[in-house]
């Protein structure tokens, strides 16, 4: 079957509804949220079902045509940017929240469900779906699982690998493979789901999930603190652990940099004045009363202890939503850089306090006038970085990365914490991965993708089966 007879037979098989020639795109299918723009692919394919993705790909594959798959399409690392001669597989239209069981606390999706829609009809039914992250009006729950998505409640709850049950999905040949029992205990053999979460795609297609779900909590309390050196941010977060035990929900970290570049955006009275070196925001959660005594017990012992210098706590939802705001307009805060170099690692709560210092400095050498700004979800680990590149001089981007990656690699940490790898970090990988590893990865893609056509050159350098 050559091109032009596989488009044809996926635009019968697909209908209007599921079936774009290039040539008709819309540029949302074109982008990311960074503004990179992608290749024209051959078309867009938009599945309404397990069955049609599986026939997509089927055709696809007897084609030899690459394959791009699309979520919520808020990736940083060109993930799903198309590339050329590709055709797009946009999981939009596969959006059915299918069942929430309340008894299991469980519930099953379809790949395309939007986080946020998740989170609210679960809201109602007395449940919640810990993952949250900043995108969460636009990301999908098959994204999210696509890159092992991590978010602002890891210190509780974990990653998304930690709350996915149960996995369908689709290999590039079309074969189905139907792991939706919603079963937490399951010992039969190989863990097939793990292959996929974390994956970005390269070994198959998500289409639907079974997720693990807990009780909303009945009280949510945030306090954020001003603290004066590194030693007493780590102290913070030893005893809040000791203190909160289970009802520690996310213990986030911002930088001054970060901090009164926030402030000024929000353009309201500052909760505490910038110019600290350290602020860290701390968020319980409990099923009933109690967890905001037990942090305002907390802000007592550390400012009595000296940990902080000054504290607040939200007496109110409206409240909490401002304290989270100055952390979730993140997005805007690294735009002040613009041109901006974003970085996401992860890196032993130890070495930070040498880390930053050092990778300020590194990237001083390159050009005096590489801002940055510097926070992330300390209490597990990621830090997320952001680099001003001075304009006039384009091969600095490259002089960053390498410079940034390398000080990662030194410090034993991960070039990626939860935004992935995709095209944009690829040459990076070895820093954080052996050739052992690398090589153990192109294994397991030429074993279930031997003809290289799902999103083809993402994570891996593409290289054809032997």
């Amino acid at each position: 079957m050559d091109t032009g007879e596989a488009l044809r037979a996926l635009e019968e098989q697909l209908g209007p509804r599921g079936f774009m020639l290039g040539a008709q795109t819309d540029e949302r299918y074109l982008v990311d949220i960074k503004g990179t723009r992608g290749a024209m692919p051959l078309a867009v394919l938009r599945p309404a079902s397990t069955a049609e993705v599986s026939r997509a790909l089927a055709l696809c594959h007897a084609a030899g045509i690459p394959v791009v798959t699309q979520g919520g399409r808020t990736g940083l690392v060109q993930s799903h940017v198309p590339c050329e001669g590709e055709v797009v597989l946009s999981m939009e239209r596969m959006n059915a929240i299918e069942t929430i069981d309340a008894d299991a606390a469980m519930a099953t999706v379809q790949s395309g469900v939007v986080l946020q829609a998740l989170q609210e009809r679960l809201d109602g039914e007395g449940l919640m779906f810990p993952l949250d992250l900043g995108a969460r009006g636009s990301c999908t729950v098959g994204g999210n699982i696509s890159t092992n998505a991590g978010g602002n409640r890891v210190i509780r709850y974990g990653m998304t690998r930690e709350l996915v049950v149960g996995l369908e999905a689709v290999l590039a040949d079309g074969t189905v493979l139907d792991g939706l029992k919603p079963l937490i205990k399951n010992n039969t053999g190989i863990d097939l789901k793990q292959l996929f979460i974390g994956s970005e795609g390269i070994l198959g297609v998500v289409t639907r999930a079974v997720l693990r779900l807990v009780p909303r909590p009945g009280e949510r309390t945030v306090a954020l603190c001003a603290v004066g050196d590194f030693a007493q941010v780590r102290a913070l977060l030893r005893q809040a652990r000791q203190r909160l035990g289970g009802e520690l929900t996310a213990f986030e970290v911002m930088w001054d940099s970060y901090y009164s570049r926030a402030v000024r955006i929000v353009g309201k009275a500052a909760p505490l004045p910038p110019g600290q070196p350290y602020y860290a925001l701390i968020e319980t959660s409990s099923a009933g009363a109690g967890g905001a005594a037990n942090l305002e017990a907390l802000l007592d012992e550390v400012l009595e202890a000296g940990t902080v210098s000054d504290a607040v706590i939200a007496k109110s939802g409206a409240e909490n939503e401002a304290l989270w705001k100055l952390r979730d307009i993140s997005v805007e805060v690294t735009r002040t850089l613009m041109p901006a170099v974003p970085f996401d690692v992860s890196l032993p709560i130890a070495a930070m306090e040498t880390f930053v210092p050092a990778f300020e400095a590194a990237v001083r050498a390159i050009d005096p006038r590489c801002d940055n700004i510097v926070y992330g979800h300390l209490g597990d680990g990621n830090l997320h970085l952001g680099v001003h590149q001075p304009p006039q001089r384009p091969e600095t981007f490259q002089a960053i990365q390498e410079a940034v990656y390398g000080l990662v690699g030194k410090y034993s940490g991960s070039i990626s914490a939860e935004h992935g790898i995709g095209v944009s970090k690829r040459e990076f990988l070895p820093h954080s991965r052996s050739a052992q590893e690398i090589a153990a990865m192109h294994a397991l893609k030429n074993a279930l993708d031997p003809k290289h056509l799902l999103n083809r050159g993402r994570v891996l350098e593409h290289r054809a089966a032997a």
